[in-house]
């Protein structure tokens, strides 16, 4: 090869080497998440299911600073925050929303019909009027059932059975939601056959659900259920020190409780949720409508026993019942 020809091959690389390192490191298209969270920032439980939706995100190729931002709202139980940061989030028109239950997507739904929104846990998003089915949600919403309301009477099963002394349960509830009357209707038709008489507790605040166990409490052969709600959430740790202060065998939605302190629980793994949510929202990403996304069932059930608490209670754990828990705390 001449000279001449050898200079002009290696000026015309020289050339084209910077041109392709350009290319490669012109920086991703950013994406934006939003996160409303109705608990506050330093709750651990909702910290842990969120950083599994962030996990199923890595997973799936998106990297918070690369290609997605994620702006995450903390807006604790209170119906007006929650409404104010909705609107916030809405604003910012991402390209999607992640939204806990119903007291986040309702308010979500007020403020936008055009973002799409991913739940990972909701109870009844058809009773609640945010979609029109399950197989075809029609909107701009769609995500995973907590669960089916037939899993609601299991929760009167269970307390009957590792506390077979008792005659009456308190369902506390948040009757300003579709789920809370729902989850009650199953205990309640499950009642007859275990032999449990149920009353439905309507509960709004923290001094409010102090009050209603305390006067439940004033009888004899009581035993508590608490069904599934944002409210639960917040006050999960009141919840379970009222039960012990009143020596109240209690059945929870949720396995957070339990570790807390609560009796035992059986609910869907909702860590497993949120990990699933985070491919709704890669697919929305990608180009795909929540109209056109079947809201999806639970996969994953737990039943969690506090062996500690039962102790304290002075109960003791049917075998046949520790045979079929997921996890034993000790």
């Amino acid at each position: 090869m001449k000279r001449r020809e050898f200079v002009t091959l290696i000026g015309g690389a020289a050339v084209a080497w910077p041109l392709a390192a350009v290319a490669q490191q012109q920086p991703e298209r950013m994406r934006r998440i939003g996160a409303l969270l109705p608990a506050a920032a330093d709750d651990l439980e909702m910290q842990v299911r969120l950083a599994a939706f962030h996990q199923g995100l890595a997973l799936l190729g998106w990297t918070i600073g690369r290609n997605v931002r994620i702006d995450t709202r903390w807006a604790t139980a209170d119906a007006a925050e929650i409404r104010r940061h909705a609107a916030e989030l809405a604003s910012l028109a991402p390209d999607v929303i992640l939204a806990y239950g119903a007291s986040a997507v309702g308010p979500l739904l007020q403020a936008t019909r055009s973002v799409p929104i991913v739940f990972p846990v909701i109870a009844d998003p058809v009773g609640a009027g945010f979609i029109d089915s399950l197989a075809r949600p029609g909107g701009n919403v769609t995500g995973f059932l907590s669960f089916e309301y037939g899993l609601s009477g299991k929760w009167l099963a269970l307390l009957k059975e590792i506390a077979p002394g008792v005659t009456r349960a308190a369902v506390i509830r948040d009757a300003a939601i579709t789920a809370g009357i729902g989850q009650f209707a199953a205990i309640q038709s499950m009642a007859p056959s275990v032999g449990v008489d149920v009353s439905a507790v309507n509960v709004r605040d923290a001094g409010e659900i102090e009050r209603a166990v305390a006067s439940f409490a004033s009888s004899s052969n009581g035993g508590l259920i608490v069904t599934g709600s944002a409210l639960s959430f917040v006050h999960r740790e009141l919840l379970v020190t009222l039960a012990a202060r009143h020596k109240l065998p209690a059945v929870y939605w949720d396995r957070s409780v339990v570790t807390a302190g609560g009796l035992i629980s059986y609910s869907s793994d909702y860590i497993d949720q949120f990990r699933r949510a985070a491919g709704y929202v890669d697919r929305i990403l990608k180009g795909e409508k929540p109209a056109d996304l079947p809201v999806q069932a639970p996969t994953k059930y737990e039943l969690i026993i506090n062996l500690k608490t039962a102790k304290a209670l002075g109960l003791a754990v049917p075998e046949s019942v520790l045979a079929r828990a997921h996890e034993v705390i000790k």
